[in-house]
């Protein structure tokens, strides 16, 4: 009964503390200020959602990136609806062992925030943001591969030198 016990915890535990890790923003103007920051940092923000396949199957890559570049800060930006949240995105990002930064965006009036990120975003996804010190590019497609990703960032990150 103990070790029901102390496994029924340990989950608990890992949902909360996963939970509190997840940054939530209901609006642009909020992920905006914590997230965008005009710094020498390389940031490279992947907007996906669970529901999206094409976003899913990169979702590796941008790992791999996080695990193995540290000189770019990965951030995964969920688009899943607000209600999705506790049922999908977080036994997603448990299941699929994501050590990444994930951040909820909820703010579905997408035509007041598209063309912040870049003019020319559709809004299809997936969609990658790559920023640092004022520069900024943009891909509105997914990565076949990470070399194709990491030719992605490399092609940014050469620039800036």
């Amino acid at each position: 009964m103990k070790q029901i016990s102390l496994i029924v915890f340990f989950i608990t535990f890992t949902q909360i503390s996963l939970a509190q890790e997840l940054l939530k923003f209901d609006k642009f103007n909020d992920f905006e200020k914590a997230i965008i920051k005009n710094d020498a940092n390389v940031y490279v923000i992947n907007f996906w959602a669970t529901w999206c396949a094409p976003c899913v199957k990169e979702l590796p890559y941008f790992e791999k990136l996080h695990q193995e570049n540290k000189d770019v800060k990965v951030i995964l930006v969920s688009l899943d609806s607000k209600k999705d949240i506790e049922k999908k995105l977080i036994p997603f990002i448990q299941k699929k062992k994501i050590t990444a930064q994930v951040v909820s965006l909820s703010d579905n009036n997408y035509n007041s925030w598209l063309d912040r990120i870049d003019k020319d975003w559709s809004g299809s996804i997936p969609a990658t943001f790559i920023f640092s010190a004022g520069q900024k590019q943009f891909a509105e497609h997914d990565f076949e591969s990470f070399a194709e990703l990491n030719e992605f960032i490399n092609t940014f990150t050469n620039q800036k030198k």
